[in-house]
């Protein structure tokens, strides 16, 4: 078979997977687990087929696939990919490109140097600000951090860059209680141990308390969320970064979902987050991208370019060069499924897709309390967070709505007790797909 047969092979199966999309069960079933067994087989000495080698991964892989490409996927923020996502996705794959520099590739850098003043446009974040396309929030949490670390040491008079960090004045990283692991896993990268990290206390909603912020100097960095990963809700930016910046700290904000609030009817939940030094947000998230695209934005760009700059004598390119905003120096084009839904969805698409989410999430809060089920979150997003009866009643109802079919969901921990976590992003999930779990939930628990 050649090499263009073999892409049509393959063209012709996604889309066979795509058409059952909303027939299959949220989380695969034992026998569809078994049999991934047929793969732990040695390192074949000869090659084995191509064709022989796809059949394998849609016969065996494609029935143990998590659908969380479908519209009953409710864990972990997860957004389906968007068509339009998706098949930029595809054609990108085909050309293939080093997605570093212009010289690499002139279409990755126009289409990414677009992709980044349409986020901007979209978020209405300081127009000035660098953005770098990278992998997940993890990474760009790293990014964005490694460039305040930075910063602030060369306001010190120190130079991270020549004398590293033996002998540096101390940097000091608030974080709110209920800081995200990603966050804390990117300063843990850094060299933060964990026990040197200052913890900010959280009201009642899992938001920074400002009458509780410990003090901020001139050599601190501070961590804000927007949407806090269970119940959704943001700190009070206003009041929290006008301390940070009468004391010259560096704010950092992790909006790996809730910083698309801005672009909705829930904009004021983000009043003030304009005034922060860096920000990170996933595409693959709420935008509904396919995965492996994040963004990292600083307001100085010159900050981010010199911590992630990565110019040799054999490639040089300039200071917005992907390579030199983010981790990464071969690198794919993450920005371009990004344009691509931004490009389609336009500025009342993802309005519309946020607001469609945290609507139905308010639905679904309404008809849970009213069937007994308590709300343990104000619901000011798309998130829920939900108990019934005692610890072991709630397990059993998630496990007996896996079983139906009608949705999958995570669990959680919150305020010390065990919880449900029912989060609504995927564009194919339709007012449907949300009353099937609402009746799955309340037949769950008379049972």
């Amino acid at each position: 078979m050649s090499e263009l047969e073999l892409m049509a092979e393959a063209d012709r199966r996604a889309k066979s997977y795509l058409e059952g999309i909303e027939q299959r069960l949220p989380f695969p079933d034992q026998a569809a687990r078994a049999g991934l067994s047929i793969f732990s087989e040695p390192l074949p000495y000869e090659g084995r087929g191509a064709v022989e080698t796809l059949q394998m991964l849609d016969i065996h892989g494609s029935p143990a696939t998590t659908a969380s490409n479908g519209p009953r996927y409710f864990g972990f923020v997860i957004g389906a990919s968007l068509p339009a996502a998706a098949a930029a996705e595809r054609l990108m794959l085909a050309w293939d490109q080093c997605a570093a520099t212009y010289d690499t590739s002139p279409i990755a850098a126009t289409i990414e140097k677009i992709a980044g003043r349409w986020l901007l446009d979209a978020l209405d974040l300081p127009r000035e600000s660098a953005v770098g396309f990278g992998t997940s929030a993890t990474a760009c949490a790293l990014s964005c951090l490694s460039a305040a670390r930075r910063s602030l040491l060369s306001r010190q008079g120190w130079n991270i860059d020549r004398d590293g960090l033996f002998g540096a004045p101390e940097i000091r990283v608030v974080v709110s209680e209920t800081v995200h692991i990603t966050v804390r896993k990117a300063l843990r990268l850094l060299g933060f141990g964990s026990v040197h990290l200052v913890t900010a206390p959280v009201d009642a909603y899992g938001r920074i308390d400002p009458d509780r912020l410990p003090p901020l100097d001139e050599k601190t960095i501070l961590c804000l969320q927007a949407g806090e990963v269970n119940t959704g809700e943001f700190d009070p930016f206003a009041v929290l970064i006008d301390a940070a910046t009468k004391a010259k700290a560096w704010v950092h904000v992790d909006g790996a979902f809730g910083l698309w609030a801005r672009t909705s009817s829930r904009r004021a939940l983000t009043e003030g987050i304009e005034g922060a030094d860096s920000w990170t947000t996933d595409g693959h998230k709420w935008l509904n991208t396919p995965y492996d695209g994040a963004v990292a934005i600083c307001r100085d760009a010159e900050a981010l370019a010199q911590a992630m700059n990565s110019d040799a004598v054999y490639a040089t390119a300039s200071a917005d060069a992907q390579k030199n905003l983010t981790l990464e120096f071969s690198r794919r084009a993450r920005g371009i499924p990004i344009w691509a839904a931004l490009r389609t969805l336009g500025r009342a698409g993802v309005a519309q897709l946020v607001d469609r989410h945290c609507n139905e999430a308010a639905w679904l809060a309404d008809r849970l309390r009213e069937r007994g089920f308590d709300v343990l979150n104000r619901v000011v997003l798309n998130q829920l967070v939900v108990r019934y009866g005692t610890d072991e009643q709630t397990a059993q109802i998630r496990q007996s709505v896996i079983d139906t079919g009608a949705g999958w969901f995570g669990m959680t921990v919150w305020q010390g007790r065990p919880a449900l976590r029912i989060s609504l992003s995927s564009w194919r999930t339709e007012h449907q797909d949300v009353s099937r779990l609402a009746e799955a939930l309340s037949i769950a628990a008379r049972n």
